[in-house]
């Protein structure tokens, strides 16, 4: 399968000609990662992982593409788009298995991340893609059992810490792990977040990739 890596944490796969997005938010090339899609999965509903006013005219103008979304989030976004629009959106509970034109999905459920105890704390659903990528959205939570071959780890947040980032890939055991969410990080700070990746992951058998937006690699 191939992924593409856009910014922040918006992620293309494509698999025998199925294409899949996750979160193409504000600060991603939504339009770019979107071409010829099947399918959007959304993360939860803050602006950098679903951008409302790019997002929603495209699905619109594309008939064959459905969105997927927690259930808060897919009801806000169906009273956004005309009637007919409405039944390609999609809501996704926790703990559910579906496929997408032969790209298996299972979601998650968890909360997103404390910001801080005045930030509301909304929605957040992990994905599992064919059964091995692992993209948990806003979120440091390892799934029970989870035996993910590939991770993509938010490498910065508002809601994180270095330490914290290091302690998630350790404990997810994952072989490869690749950046997101790291708009907000300048080449500086994203250099010495990814020093300790690189240094600590192979300790414990996960080795750190780093990819550049527009990278595609074979997953």
């Amino acid at each position: 399968m191939k992924m593409t890596k856009y910014s922040h944490s918006c992620v293309r796969f494509e698999k025998e000609g199925a294409v899949l997005v996750l979160d193409p938010g504000n600060f991603s090339e939504v339009d770019q990662a979107l071409e010829s899609a099947d399918a959007i999965l959304v993360t939860h509903e803050h602006a950098d992982h679903i951008d409302r006013e790019r997002v929603l005219p495209i699905l619109a103008a594309a008939p064959n593409l459905h969105l997927y979304a927690p259930p808060v989030l897919a009801g806000s976004l169906r009273g956004d788009v005309a009637e007919d629009v409405r039944t390609r959106i999609h809501d996704v509970e926790p703990g559910t298995a579906f496929d997408i034109r032969g790209i298996a999905v299972r979601s998650f459920g968890f909360q997103h991340a404390l910001i801080h105890p005045l930030v509301p704390v909304v929605e957040n659903l992990a994905y599992l893609i064919e059964d091995g990528i692992y993209h948990p959205g806003d979120s440091f939570t390892v799934p029970h059992g989870l035996k993910a071959r590939t991770l993509l780890v938010p490498i910065h947040a508002p809601w994180s810490k270095v330490g914290e980032v290091i302690d998630f890939v350790i404990a997810c055991g994952a072989e490869t792990a690749y950046p997101i969410h790291d708009a907000l990080l300048n080449g500086n700070g994203r250099g010495v977040v990814e020093k300790h990746l690189e240094r600590f992951g192979p300790m414990y058998g996960t080795q750190y990739v780093s990819l550049a937006a527009g990278e595609s690699v074979e997953v």
